[in-house]
């Protein structure tokens, strides 16, 4: 078990009253069991902190998993210790005073001339030399060995007795880094070394300590442990006039000061004296103490909580409108604001144009997919175009396939026409789980696989742009060099130098390079040449060989063939990106880099979290700063510019996750800054309109003005295929 400040660290213990159905958070790799999320969350992130030791190599600096693995592989290690050496070396081991180095190096001495039962070696026989192993030791005022002779080609076959000095000791058995490993994991405590009590008896090795140990240690439980008298403040000693035997265990002096360093900054009297400990930043937020540097921090702004929808429903709000936006393309879904899209799903009317367009964009995808939606409205015979009239039943096919009681209780009121008057959270439930079968459809993962390989296309070229870019610094290094060289020649450093020598010396490797850099532009054209028409054939091939194929048992038999064709296509991908680019400036390929690097979105990241563990999200095509609560409970969000402000100056980089979340929110703030420009500029756009129009003459009747909360009655989805 990995070691926490040096000690073994107990697990929790499984609630004994737990429920078969009953909903609980399991840990991993430690198999502990938690009913509340907070006490999970809690363990997860100590376990996530690299204050751990693997108990058998010593390994500091670990997570509790790395210190896991390391446990495992030393202990695999440990086990290979030869079986024949055992005894004698825990004998060695059992109530040793030595450090762990010293302790190896005297038994790997003895190994080194270990004559037992078992051991493999050479003797001398004859005048020659012959492999042969220990099968008996009698013991006599000189030992002898009985052994047995492993020389296949040789023709004696019976034991022989040999002296000492007829036997050849072969090279030390196993490693001194084995050795210690197997030290560490027979014992449970050091100095003195003690064995587990069931490996002692196993090999016949006594358990209670010898006589001139039983003053300083003695047996609680079956367990040795130190026996150490308090001294009070008035007798204690300098550290040079302690006594050594008062300390067993040097390591242990610093002991508590150990414990208490990175984590607190209270100050430890030792010998009189008072000492402030240093604390190594960043550190878990909650371990923050505050501190005179806090004054500069900024007081952060309140949450708004104005939602139309109920709190508990605002994340599957969020969920679905940010689907919606990322995928508008493959759902052929123009794009839409959070705020008409939350107004719409509040809207008590039942064709509403957002709401009956979100409803068939998912629900033509899985129509695509062929999947089982397809399979149920087939049995239907539903026609394959959904409209504003026929979209509801559609939707109650879909509510009848998934089977979910609470989402088919509504069945008959949406076929009567009364979608309206459902409540948001059935509204909010159904869309989920449109979203969630949609994102297990083949067209959704193939558009997936398209997305992401244009990422790494896209990425590949900016890395191979950095590169170009070093390349050309280093090249502009060395030039400057080589010509502040030939003018310290020319202006006579050095001993008998021709100035002309150096002229010619500075021009040849220039003259060289621009020759070898024109050879290698012509070869690298016609190598790129080659390869474009390979890839073109491959991508030929690529869009023909689905219709050569019988079926697709013929595409998953040769696989090697698919992974050429993705990295022929990935490689085409990549020339059209540098193609793309290759007439523009740096500062233009950056940013065109970047753009479309954006615009492939894999998935929406959160921001971070601060230190009471609230996670902070930004999507695109909305201005505003999400914050979750650690239950996922309540939302919250940020609206202006001086409350971005606000909270950035409010967050302590002390803390691990203030820090990273600082970080992220300086690296979104432009984009953040540039959303909410944009929207304050719309806003005053729209009051300048509508004072103007409030300015006319009252001869000329002014049209109503249009309810901005009513903006989502307008949308038309401008990418919906007819």
């Amino acid at each position: 078990m990995p070691l926490y400040k040096r000690k073994p660290f107990p697990l929790a213990e499984k609630p004994t009253d737990l429920k078969p159905n009953e909903l609980v958070f399991r840990v991993r790799f430690t198999n502990e069991i938690f009913r509340d999320y907070g006490d999970y969350v809690k363990q997860i992130n100590l376990y996530r902190q690299r204050i751990w030791m693997c108990k058998l190599t010593g390994k500091s600096n670990l997570t509790y998993e790395e210190a896991l693995v390391s446990e495992k592989a030393a202990g695999k290690e440990a086990q290979r210790f030869p079986k024949e050496l055992m005894a004698p070396v825990l004998r060695d081991v059992q109530f040793s005073m030595l450090s762990l180095k010293d302790l190896a190096n005297t038994i790997a001495i003895k190994l080194q001339g270990c004559l037992s039962e078992g051991s493999e070696l050479y003797g001398t026989m004859n005048s020659c030399v012959y492999p042969c192993k220990i099968v008996r030791v009698l013991e006599n005022e000189k030992p002898l060995y009985e052994v047995a002779w492993q020389d296949k080609y040789d023709k004696v076959r019976e034991n022989t007795l040999l002296k000492e000095e007829d036997l050849i000791v072969k090279k030390l058995p196993c490693s001194k880094g084995a050795l210690k490993l197997f030290i560490r994991e027979s014992t449970y405590h050091s100095i003195p070394w003690v064995l587990h009590d069931k490996l002692a008896k196993d090999h016949g090795i006594p358990t209670h300590p010898p006589e001139e140990l039983k003053g300083r240690f003695s047996l609680q439980d079956g367990l040795v442990v130190t026996n150490r008298k308090r001294k009070k403040s008035g007798d204690r000693k300098n550290d040079a006039e302690v006594d050594k035997d008062e300390f067993l265990d040097p390591k242990r002096k610093n002991t508590g000061r150990e414990q208490h360093k990175g984590f607190t900054n209270e100050e430890i009297f030792e010998n009189g004296t008072s000492e402030t400990l240093p604390i190594k930043y960043p550190i878990d937020d909650l371990l923050v103490q505050p501190s005179d540097s806090d004054i500069q921090l900024t007081e952060r702004s309140p949450l708004r909580w104005d939602f139309n929808v109920p709190m508990h429903c605002v994340g599957d709000l969020l969920m679905v409108w940010d689907f919606c936006i990322s995928f508008g393309r493959l759902l052929q879904l123009s794009p839409f604001s959070l705020e008409d899209f939350e107004n719409a799903v509040c809207h008590k009317e039942s064709n509403v144009v957002l709401i009956v367009e979100s409803h068939a964009a998912l629900l033509r995808l899985l129509i695509k997919d062929n999947g089982e939606y397809f399979t149920a409205i087939q049995k239907k015979k539903r026609k394959s175009k959904i409209t504003l009239i026929t979209w509801t039943e559609y939707l109650c096919d879909f509510l009848e396939m998934t089977g979910i009681a609470e989402l088919s209780a509504h069945i008959s009121t949406i076929k009567r026409g009364h979608y309206g008057l459902l409540d948001v959270h059935v509204k909010l439930a159904i869309l989920r789980e449109l979203v969630a079968q949609a994102l297990e459809s083949d067209l959704f993962k193939e558009k997936l696989d398209e997305d992401m390989d244009k990422r790494q296309a896209l990425a590949a070229a900016r890395r191979d742009e950095a590169l170009e870019e070093g390349r050309k610094r280093r090249e502009e290094k060395e030039r400057l060099k080589i010509q502040s060289t030939g003018k310290d020649a020319m202006n006579g450093h050095g001993n008998s130098v021709d100035p002309l020598n150096v002229k010619k010396n500075v021009d040849a490797p220039k003259k060289g390079s621009d020759d070898s850099e024109s050879e290698l532009e012509d070869v690298t054209f016609k190598n790129a040449k080659k390869q474009k028409i390979n890839e073109k054939d491959a991508a030929e091939y690529m869009d023909d060989s689905p219709k050569k194929s019988a079926n697709k048992d013929e595409m998953e038999e040769s696989p090697e063939k698919c992974k050429d064709h993705q990295r022929a296509a990935h490689k085409m991908r990549k020339n059209e990106i540098k193609e793309t680019i290759e007439n523009r400036s740096k500062e233009q390929r950056k940013e065109y880099l970047d753009r479309e690097i954006e615009k492939t979105i894999i998935r929406t990241n959160p921001l971070g979290k601060d230190r009471d563990y609230n996670t902070y999200w930004f999507f695109r095509r909305d201005a505003r700063i999400f914050v979750e609560s650690s239950d996922s409970m309540r939302w919250g969000y940020y609206y202006t510019k001086d409350e971005l402000d606000a909270l950035l100056g409010s967050l302590n980089v002390k803390g691990v996750r203030e820090r990273a979340l600082k970080k992220q929110l300086e690296n979104f703030y432009g984009k953040i800054s540039l959303e909410i420009q944009k929207r304050s500029k719309e806003a005053a756009l729209r009051v300048a309109m509508e004072e103007a129009v409030l300015r006319r003459s009252t001869r000329v009747r002014a049209p109503p003005r249009d309810n901005p909360a009513l903006a989502f009655l307008k949308y038309i989805n401008k990418w919906k295929e007819e």
